[in-house]
């Protein structure tokens, strides 16, 4: 399947086939993971789990970030 790059506003973009929304489970307003390696560009859904335990790290390392500070020292 082959897609035109379009121009949106001042950007430039996508237009993703309903049938493709739908085979991947998401709507407009949802977000994707972005991946770009050489000329490959690959569109994900995030993995809900690993978004949550992220969001746990990043609230423990602000929370003790000074104590985290002393410890790499």
């Amino acid at each position: 399947m082959n897609i035109t790059i379009r121009k949106i506003g001042n950007s430039e973009g996508v237009i993703l086939p309903k049938d493709v929304l739908d085979r991947m489970g998401v709507k407009a307003g949802d977000e994707l993971e972005v991946q770009v390696e050489a000329s490959t560009l690959t569109l994900r859904v995030p993995d809900e789990q690993f978004t949550r335990q992220l969001a746990h790290a990043e609230a423990f390392m602000d929370r003790y970030k000074v104590a985290l500070k002393k410890l790499a020292e």
